[in-house]
């Protein structure tokens, strides 16, 4: 991702997403996603904003490792408990097997659609057998801009789901939900979770 409109926005307003994202320590999508991952595996959190996340999945005994390209979300993320964390775009994950689980929850939708099955194959390739992938997008059709000036693409959970199969993995479960964002309006998203034969 490297909308600098999209990206500028998240580093004017890293505490304030911070904030509004603090209660994803208690996500059940989170605790789902570490429960599915090998005890002590290694786990990527690619997008991982300020590491709330991560945090989660180093106090469960994981190994993480946490991307993002806001050097003042790594500030933020990197100050976790347990969490390494450092500047890198989805463009820098590359490499084979290197993962047990990699965890892109709201990251990926600031991708372009025309980038997204590269990105996805990327994800694949730096899997482990039995990996499990998780992945958060808003639903809808299309992209577009919210009122901050961040960039989204928009999917449906048909799409996605096609779009992770042509990368090779398989999913298995799917949740739905609303929820107020850093822009202050009610959104439409989709998880889904996936594994590497």
């Amino acid at each position: 991702m490297s909308d600098p409109e999209t990206l500028g926005v998240y580093a004017a307003k890293a505490l304030e997403y911070a904030e509004v994202t603090r209660n994803l320590a208690r996500d059940p999508q989170l605790r789902a996603f570490i429960d599915a991952v090998k005890p002590g595996g290694a786990v990527l959190d690619l997008g991982c904003g300020p590491g709330i996340a991560a945090e989660q999945m180093a106090l469960a005994g994981l190994t993480v490792t946490a991307t993002d390209p806001v050097p003042e979300m790594v500030e933020l993320a990197a100050q976790k408990t347990g969490v390494t964390a450092r500047v890198a775009s989805f463009d820098d994950l590359t490499g084979t097997g290197l993962y047990d689980g990699i965890w892109a929850n709201f990251s990926l939708l600031h991708a372009p659609r025309s980038e997204m099955p590269r990105h996805l194959s990327n994800i694949a390739k730096a899997l482990r057998p039995n990996g499990v992938f998780h992945i958060a997008v808003k639903t809808g059709t299309g992209s577009g801009r919210d009122a901050l000036g961040r960039l989204y693409t928009y999917f449906t959970q048909d799409e996605l789901t096609g779009l992770i199969a042509d990368a090779g993995l398989i999913v298995k479960d799917h949740a739905k939900g609303c929820d107020k964002g850093l822009d202050g309006t009610d959104a439409d998203w989709l998880c889904l979770r996936a594994w590497r034969n």
